[in-house]
């Protein structure tokens, strides 16, 4: 059964232009990439580029996108982590893309974003023109990692509570300066805060049992960037350039982001988004 997926159009575009699609990290929504599409738009009307689209596409559950039923959510394991789900997320992706009327696109997605798109290459490569991965990883999660995403989502849904997840929001020693202002404190407790606790569970239990992509990493040929932020404590510049080494199969741009982290669409807009139109250029 398919998911619903929502849509948010930053730029309708011409419909001969390769679009832009963005897909947002956990525990947020698309509205985390809502000034890197500004700039995007901005930075490509002002070199005269052709209108492209730019859109991006709600994870069921962020949001206001509804989180998905028992029937479309699929098996549970034993520890309560959702086998099927990435992979069932992956092509309500896919279904919701058609709906748009293009046939390829430049995908990017950060973090669990990130998660997502290689999966979605992995069922669909024809719909990939470009990919971009910020900060984030292609092998799946340690026994600890699945263990402590399922304590979580329990967490979440016992208490009907966002705060296991509030620690995204507050600032700590090793984080960007901006990161650790009053305003991205204020911000990111309004967004994390708006989720519904459900949905929170579901992603993190979607997560602890998606597949390793690793594999995926060779068979991309298109034009790929990687993103990656300094200060980032789980995908930094060291942790990512061995995925940028496995894409043998492409030409794969690294961008380092400087006083960045995990979130660096967020935390430096302006620089993600002159990489992504590069890598739009080149694809």
């Amino acid at each position: 059964m398919t998911m619903t997926i929502l849509q948010t159009t930053y730029r309708q575009g011409d419909p001969a232009a390769v679009p832009v699609v963005l897909v947002h990290a956990f525990p947020v929504d698309h509205r985390i990439w809502d000034v890197c599409a500004t700039r995007l738009r901005e930075c490509s009307e002002g070199d005269g580029d052709p209108a492209f689209g730019i859109y991006a596409l709600e994870m069921p559950g962020a949001g206001e996108c509804p989180v998905p039923t028992v029937e479309q959510t699929g098996p549970v394991a034993e520890d309560g982590a959702y086998p099927e789900a990435m992979t069932r997320m992956a092509e309500s992706y896919a279904e919701a893309f058609r709906a748009t009327g293009f046939h390829k696109a430049v995908w990017v997605g950060i973090s669990m974003g990130g998660y997502l798109i290689l999966e979605l290459h992995r069922l669909h490569p024809e719909m990939f023109a470009g990919i971009i991965l910020c900060d984030t990883k292609a092998e799946g999660d340690s026994p600890a990692t699945r263990a402590n995403r399922v304590a979580i989502a329990a967490e979440c849904e016992e208490h009907d509570t966002v705060d296991p997840v509030m620690h995204f929001a507050e600032p700590h020693d090793g984080d960007s300066a901006w990161k650790r202002s009053a305003e991205a404190v204020s911000l990111f407790t309004g967004w994390i805060r708006s989720q519904h606790p459900r949905g929170v569970a579901w992603r993190e239990r979607m997560a602890a049992a998606r597949p390793d992509e690793t594999d995926q990493l060779a068979k991309i040929t298109v034009p790929a960037g990687i993103i990656s932020g300094t200060l980032d404590p789980s995908s930094a510049p060291d942790r990512m350039r061995p995925i940028a080494e496995r894409m043998t199969g492409t030409d794969c741009a690294f961008t380092v982001i400087e006083d960045a982290g995990h979130f660096t669409c967020v935390e430096k807009p302006d620089e993600v988004a002159r990489a992504i139109l590069e890598l739009w250029r080149r694809a």
